[in-house]
């Protein structure tokens, strides 16, 4: 198959949607399949584009056997709700006018946010004739009313209406969490067109996993004390501030909070740790590969927090990173979201409602104990394995074959693969 693959983020991103979609792309190229990831110069999560790509209107080139093609769009400095719309309008448009240069596919995958590709993948699809699976990573609309970034108005009401216009022109559409699917089913979209994709992870060989110490060693964190880590996007939907207060409760316990990462409030939590001289808060920046490992296996508790009502709209994928790790998790979730079914399900950790700054500092103090992390970190090992990518991805890929055979029947064409 010839397939096209359109989002805003690509490796080598290494924290939020990037991944995954570096992920789909390489699978379905290692099948042989011939695959274009459309998106744009790397920027995230420092919301910064790197000194090489400066100036740079396009780039073509071959990674691990996908075509990645880039285009230009506008990253602000600062972040603010006009910016945020010039920033993912320029990638729409952009991508869009390139997406007509690149020539047949049989099918493409469009990913959601930003919201507004969908329309775009639409125009493409009535010009092309390209079939479109619209997969969805966050219910962006909702998430931004939830939060307060948006206020009930025409221009929410537009969004809705270009979610709505998504859902009925893709063939697919596909949500990485069962609350997403659920949220589909509300909206409306039929059963039959609805997959369930959820993100992946890759189950490593032993050898992946350093040896314990170097992290400690390198922050002067004692054998006895208990390092709690935050690891991922540093944005407004995580509620991350619970964190500080947590840590402020818990001053004279042997426990060290660990937050790391990048994102839009990195700054104003920059500011935080400083004014409020809190000496079991540690705020790193994101780490390297082997960075990151060391911080991984030298983690006691995994924290992994969303802000209020948020958790029916996105699905945090770091948990499969710290099941892997055999970390057990403390989440900071409303009791009704997708992240508060896993963890209970899994029996990998416990769920604290968001703004319960007691709730969670005693739970954090209770799963200090080493053999209840020993229990629900192999707990969380266990579960996390149906997630392993050759089964998520094959799954998708299996979907899309049909949709390929479907496409061609009805047009007449003798389904075949197109070779690279």
């Amino acid at each position: 198959m010839k397939i096209l693959i359109w989002g805003i983020n690509y490796s080598p991103e290494s924290s939020g949607i990037a991944p995954f979609n570096t992920a789909l792309c390489e699978y379905l190229a290692s099948r042989g399949h011939a695959v274009t990831m459309l998106t744009t110069f790397p920027y995230y999560p420092q919301w910064k584009k790197r000194a090489e790509d400066s100036g740079k209107l396009w780039s073509v080139e071959t990674i691990n056997g996908v075509k990645v093609a880039r285009v230009w769009h506008y990253v602000p400095e600062k972040l603010s709700s006009l910016k945020r719309i010039v920033h993912e309008a320029s990638f729409l448009v952009l991508s869009f006018f390139y997406s007509l240069l690149l020539g047949k596919f049989d099918v493409a995958v469009v990913v959601s946010p930003p919201l507004g590709l969908g329309f775009f993948a639409w125009l493409f699809s009535r010009i092309k004739g390209t079939p479109f699976v619209f997969h969805v990573q966050d219910l962006q609309p909702d998430a931004a009313l939830s939060l307060g970034m948006l206020n009930p108005s025409r221009f929410s009401q537009v969004l809705y209406k270009l979610e709505a216009l998504a859902y009925e022109k893709a063939v697919r559409v596909s949500g990485i969490s069962r609350g997403m699917i659920r949220a589909f089913e509300s909206k409306n979209v039929p059963t039959e067109k609805i997959i369930f994709f959820p993100n992946g992870v890759a189950v490593p060989d032993p050898e992946y996993f350093p040896q314990q110490g170097a992290f400690r060693k390198r922050h002067q964190i004692a054998p006895e004390i208990s390092v709690a880590t935050y690891s991922g996007n540093l944005g407004a939907k995580q509620g991350l501030d619970i964190l500080f207060d947590v840590a402020e409760k818990l001053a004279d316990q042997p426990i060290k909070i660990v937050i790391c990462g990048d994102g839009a409030r990195r700054i104003a939590m920059e500011q935080q740790a400083a004014e409020r001289k809190l000496k079991n808060l540690l705020l790193l920046p994101f780490q390297d590969e082997t960075g990151y490992r060391e911080m991984q296996v030298d983690t006691s508790i995994s924290l992994i927090t969303q802000h209020k009502g948020t958790g029916q709209f996105f699905f945090p994928s770091k948990l499969l990173s710290s099941m892997l790790f055999c970390k057990s998790v403390l989440a900071v979730a409303d009791s009704d979201s997708e992240l508060a079914h896993v963890v209970k399900d899994s029996e990998c950790g416990y769920v604290v409602e968001p703004d319960h700054v007691d709730a969670l500092a005693s739970t954090l103090m209770e799963m200090c104990s080493p053999e209840k992390q020993r229990v629900m970190g192999q707990n969380g090992k266990n579960w996390v394995s149906q997630y392993a990518f050759e089964v998520v991805q094959g799954n998708f890929e299996d979907h899309l074959r049909k949709i390929v055979f479907s496409s061609q029947r009805q047009s007449g064409v003798h389904y075949q693969l197109h070779e690279k």
